[in-house]
C-alpha cells in the first residue's frame, strides 16, 4: 500500500460527538463492511464512527462523498478510492493491506456496501483468501423503504434496479409474478412512471405498492396506492427528483375463479380492444395483463 491508503497512528485516531472527543481503538486485521447513512448524517452507529477511525485503511466508492460523514465527526482517516472503474487495480492493493496485518473498511456512498455496489467482488476475494470480513450494520434503503411502506414484510424479495429497456424489464417484473413476496426495487426517478406502467401490466394493476423517494432526506416522501393508480399520478407527474426505493406488495392471496375472470373478459371484449379489455380486466382481478391478454388470444381463436 502507498502511503495515500494508509493513515497517521496514535491520537489522531478517533472521532467527535457533540464535541466530545472519543479514541478510537485498534482494530483486528480483518475486511470491515460499515453501513453508513443513506441520507441524514445522523443515522450512523457508535460502532461505525469507531471503525472508520480505526481502521489502517479506509476505502470508498467517492471520497468526496465521504469525507462530508468523516468531517462531521471529525475524523481523520484519509479514504480511499475504490469503486466498479478502478477495482481490477485498487482490489489487489486492499488484499495486500489485509495480508500485511491491516485493517481495511469499506463503505459505499450510502447505504450498507455490496448492496448494488462493487463491494462483493472485494469481499468474495478476501473470503476465498481466508481474510476474515466483519459486517457493520447500520443504515439500509430497501429496509427503510420497506418499513414505512406498511406493506407485507414476513417475506420480501430485493432486486436491485430493472433493466433499462421496456421489454427486459417486463421480462424480469415476469420473473416474479409469483413470488410470495413483498418486492423491492431500486429505481431512477425520470424512469419510474414508465417502470409502474410495465409493473402494472406485468403484475397486475391492483397490486398495492409505494414509491419511497428521499428516505431519511428532508422531502422523504411515501406514496401508497395499486400499481394503476401510482402509474397514472407519475405518468401525469413526470419531473419527480430523488433517489427511489419502488416496493410492490405480494400477489393477491385469494385468485379470481376461472369461470369469472372467463366472464370478465368476454364482457370487456364485447365494447374494448383486446389490449384495452386485458388491461381494464388486470385493474379488475389483480391478474397479470399479459396473461389475461394471452388467455384474450386463445379465447377468440376457439371461438374462430
Amino acid at each position: 500500500m502507498t502511503e495515500e491508503t494508509t493513515v497517521e497512528t496514535g491520537a489522531r485516531r478517533g472521532f467527535r460527538l457533540h464535541n466530545i472527543a472519543v479514541p478510537a481503538r485498534p482494530l483486528e486485521p480483518a475486511l470491515y463492511l460499515v453501513a453508513t447513512p443513506i441520507g441524514n448524517l445522523g443515522d450512523i452507529t457508535l460502532r461505525a464512527l469507531e471503525t472508520l477511525a480505526g481502521a489502517d485503511v479506509l476505502a470508498c466508492e467517492d471520497t468526496r462523498v465521504t469525507r462530508v460523514l468523516l468531517d462531521r465527526y471529525g475524523i481523520q482517516n484519509r479514504p480511499f478510492a475504490y469503486h466498479e472503474h478502478n477495482a481490477n487495480e485498487a482490489g489487489p492493493r486492499l488484499l495486500q493491506a489485509l495480508e500485511a496485518g491491516k485493517s481495511v473498511a469499506l463503505v459505499s456512498d450510502a447505504g450498507t456496501p455490496l448492496v448494488s455496489d462493487p463491494g462483493y467482488r472485494l469481499a468474495q476475494q478476501a473470503i476465498e483468501a481466508g481474510y476474515r470480513v466483519i459486517p457493520i450494520p447500520g443504515a439500509s434503503a430497501p429496509l427503510a423503504a420497506l418499513v414505512g411502506s406498511g406493506l407485507p414484510n414476513d417475506a420480501f424479495l430485493f432486486a436491485g434496479f430493472l433493466p433499462t429497456k421496456d421489454k427486459a424489464r417486463r421480462d424480469r417484473l415476469a420473473e416474479f409474478m409469483s413470488a410470495p413476496a413483498t418486492l423491492i426495487f431500486f429505481e431512477s426517478p425520470h424512469r419510474i412512471g414508465a417502470t409502474l406502467a410495465a409493473a402494472a401490466d406485468v403484475l397486475g394493476g391492483s397490486r398495492e405498492a409505494s414509491v419511497c423517494r428521499e428516505l431519511t432526506k428532508t422531502y422523504e416522501e411515501f406514496r401508497r396506492g395499486t400499481l394503476s393508480e401510482l402509474a397514472a399520478h407519475y405518468e401525469e407527474h413526470d419531473n419527480v427528483k430523488g433517489e427511489i426505493v419502488l416496493v410492490i406488495g405480494p400477489p393477491q392471496e385469494q385468485p379470481v375463479a376461472e369461470a369469472d375472470v372467463d366472464a370478465i373478459l368476454t364482457d370487456l371484449v364485447k365494447s374494448l380492444p383486446t389490449a384495452k379489455a386485458a388491461t381494464e380486466a388486470a385493474r379488475l382481478t389483480g391478474l397479470p395483463r399479459k396473461v389475461l391478454y394471452q388467455k384474450l388470444l386463445d379465447m377468440k381463436a376457439a371461438n374462430g
